[in-house]
């Protein structure tokens, strides 16, 4: 759906996208991070159209940006940052006057009614945007990048400034919009990413650090993959009895953190998941297991990690 290849943006002496390639899938929702300044909004920016290459190329649908500019635009609803909205008109005068900015030929009644009934803004059709809250602002930003019902859809930052409840709203509403949509979300909210998107790609210093699944990504990435149980049991027992299992490569104990119960440390092979063994080991000695946890990095640690160092990192690099 999405394909970018070794794209590369200079301005003067400055180096902002550095070869960076990804493919995006048809149907998927993917998170693009990265902090401040890392080319994140430039990537973004030369996908939709608005801004050219220095080299590189970009397709979506197998139609190219430079080729042919304005059929990808129509293939891609852009939501900026900041929602490009004219505070004096009215909703139904501003999805009027985008409809026909894109030169939109779907019936322009039941296609705007659709798109407001889906972004839940049709009570406030016929109210001026300068009058409305953050919340349905944005709803309207998104409604203008549906018009036109383009297959592929960018996010920037799309709940900033919302309160806890328009923000669950907003990530609702874009987890609908995923099931006939290709979308990719940018945002500093991390946990919003994690609840979202399927796959997340991490930008930093222009270069592309990370490429993966969200819930294996941390996982993948993760030196350390230790399991921290705590059980009910004779401590010494415990440790020799998880000593001997297989795919076992190191245990020990934590000590006792609460009356009766221990800490341990369990470490397994490399990518072997011991945790269904290891519960069937407790419960066939009758030892209690209280928790179990791992200590894969965090979405939060992963990012800080990458984001921190200039080393590139990439799922494809890594097969």
């Amino acid at each position: 759906m999405v394909e970018v290849r070794n794209l590369t943006k200079r301005y003067g002496a400055n180096l902002a996208v550095d070869h960076v390639s990804f493919t995006i899938d048809e149907g998927s929702i993917v998170g693009f991070l990265g902090p401040n300044g890392a080319g994140k909004s430039t990537t973004m920016n030369i996908i939709t159209g608005y801004l050219s290459a220095t080299d590189g190329s970009v397709s979506v649908s197998g139609k190219n940006t430079l080729d042919d500019p304005n059929d990808v635009k129509r293939l891609i609803g852009y939501l900026p940052e900041q929602p490009p909205l004219y505070l004096e008109m009215t909703v139904k005068e501003y999805l009027n006057f985008v409809y026909e900015l894109k030169k939109c030929s779907l019936p322009r009644q039941k296609h705007l009614e659709e798109i407001c009934q889906l972004v839940k803004i049709d009570n406030v059709y016929h109210r001026l945007i300068g009058n409305l809250s953050k919340g349905y602002k944005q709803r309207v930003g998104i409604a203008q990048a549906l018009i036109g019902n383009p297959p592929v859809l960018i996010l920037d930052e799309p709940t900033v400034g919302l309160d806890p409840k328009q923000i669950i709203e907003i990530r609702t509403l874009i987890k609908n919009l995923g099931r006939n949509h290709t979308i990719i979300l940018s945002s500093h909210i991390l946990p919003e990413v994690q609840a979202v998107c399927e796959r997340i790609i991490v930008i930093n210093n222009g270069k592309l650090v990370a490429d993966g699944a969200t819930d294996t990504l941390a996982h993948d990435l993760s030196k350390d993959h230790r399991l921290i149980m705590r059980a009910e049991g004779p401590e010494k027992e415990i440790v020799h009895a998880i000593a001997a299992m297989e795919h076992v490569a190191d245990v020990y104990s934590l000590g006792e953190k609460e009356p009766g119960a221990c800490d341990f440390s369990v470490e397994s092979a490399l990518d072997v998941d011991i945790r269904r063994d290891l519960f069937a080991l407790m419960a066939r000695n009758g030892w209690p297991v209280l928790a179990l946890k791992n200590t894969d990095l965090t979405l939060e640690d992963l990012f800080l990690q990458l984001t921190s160092t200039d080393a590139a990192i990439s799922g494809k690099e890594e097969e």
